[in-house]
């Protein structure tokens, strides 16, 4: 069974950092185009960032110069760091796999696994 559990959300202040994860099982991260997507309450879930399994990012404009996508395939595993963090942050964090080969999108549609989502409260 193809899974994808997401961790590392919290509450954190204007600012701060934080580190996601998500770790795959029944399946090999590196092989797929990893997304991450977050939606804020009442809004559509946006794209973030996205690695594809040649190692290559694309992050979206509003978050390139704070957050960071990696993969540590020992441990099957795609991370986002997220640096100064700011209300406008705050959402679930979703981590979604696209079939092999696959360019990365920012559609969710375009995304069939999805984790569970991680809640991320950036507030003072």
């Amino acid at each position: 069974q193809l899974q994808l559990v997401e961790s590392g959300g919290g509450l954190v202040q204007p600012g701060g950092s934080l580190r996601l994860s998500c770790a795959a099982s029944g399946f090999t991260l590196n092989a797929h185009t990893i997304g991450w997507f977050r939606q804020a309450p009442g809004k559509e879930r946006e794209g973030v960032s996205c690695i594809r399994p040649t190692g290559s990012t694309t992050t979206t404009i509003n978050s390139v110069s704070r957050f960071t996508i990696s993969r540590d395939n020992a441990k099957n595993t795609v991370y986002l760091q997220m640096n100064n963090l700011e209300p406008e942050d705050t959402g679930v964090y979703y981590c979604a796999a696209r079939p092999p080969l696959y360019a990365c999108t920012w559609s969710a549609r375009d995304y069939i696994t999805w984790g569970q989502g991680t809640q991320v409260t950036v507030s003072s």
